[in-house]
């Protein structure tokens, strides 16, 4: 059994032996994108994203799962579940320094129609100036059909207002290493956010807005003239938290 697996094994007893515990907060989302210039497969395409995300006394967890539906009838989805283990609450003692909040064992599953990946490693909660949330998460990639990788995750969300007007623009940023059968790549994705619901005078938050994504060798492919690779997407965003 590879290391990747055993720290999956360690992580699912622990968060098993956690499931009694404090949910200290949480949020459920549904979000619909379209756009027409996606690669790798059909330009066109809508996906439907159900997304969960909560802080807890033993770390947090975020986990989204993607129905993508393209214009030439390809149907694929695809998941993702990242907990992390706080050593800090666990250990009942501070793990402040500098900018950093907190220090976490960081894990990660990722979930396809062809393979599945496992990540893990070591996270850090940072603390930046205007920021309601940044973390850094530096991965090992053990990856079902090509050699293993190295991997460095950028997490943030930044609220602003602007005439009154409450905006919210977050994202993530992640590189991956090259390896024998695969290029390095990486995917900046962002989304900017007008929240709806004080103008409509409702409870659950209502988003209307963009989300931007850029590529460079999307999914380790190299980037050629026969057959491109690097991606400028933007698509159309509704995203609705309930």
């Amino acid at each position: 059994m590879k290391i990747s697996k055993l720290v999956f094994a360690g992580a699912t007893l622990l968060f098993g032996g956690a499931a009694s515990a404090d949910i200290l907060w949480q949020d459920l989302s549904l979000s619909y994108l379209k756009g027409s210039n996606y690669r790798v497969g059909d330009p066109d395409r809508q996906v439907y994203t159900l997304e969960h995300v909560a802080g807890t006394s033993w770390g947090d967890s975020f986990m989204f799962l993607d129905h993508l539906r393209s214009d030439n009838g390809d149907r694929e989805n695809y998941g993702e579940w990242a907990p992390r283990f706080s050593l800090g609450k666990l250990s009942g003692s501070g793990m402040e320094f500098g900018m950093v909040k907190d220090v976490l064992i960081a894990t990660q599953i990722e979930m396809s129609n062809f393979q599945t990946n496992y990540l893990y490693g070591v996270g850090f909660d940072l603390a930046l100036p205007a920021f309601k949330y940044t973390q850094l998460n530096l991965y090992r990639r053990q990856n079902e059909n090509v050699d293993d990788s190295w991997q460095a995750t950028f997490v943030w969300g930044l609220p602003f207002e602007i005439g009154g007007q409450q905006f919210v623009y977050d994202g993530f940023i992640d590189w991956a290493s090259a390896s024998a059968d695969q290029s390095a790549h990486m995917n900046f994705t962002s989304q900017l956010k007008w929240a709806l619901h004080p103008l409509l005078g409702i409870q659950s938050k209502l988003y209307l807005g963009v989300e931007y994504a850029y590529w460079l060798n999307k999914f380790g492919i190299p980037d050629n003239p026969g057959f491109r690779t690097d991606e400028s997407n933007l698509n159309l965003l509704v995203k609705w938290h309930f």
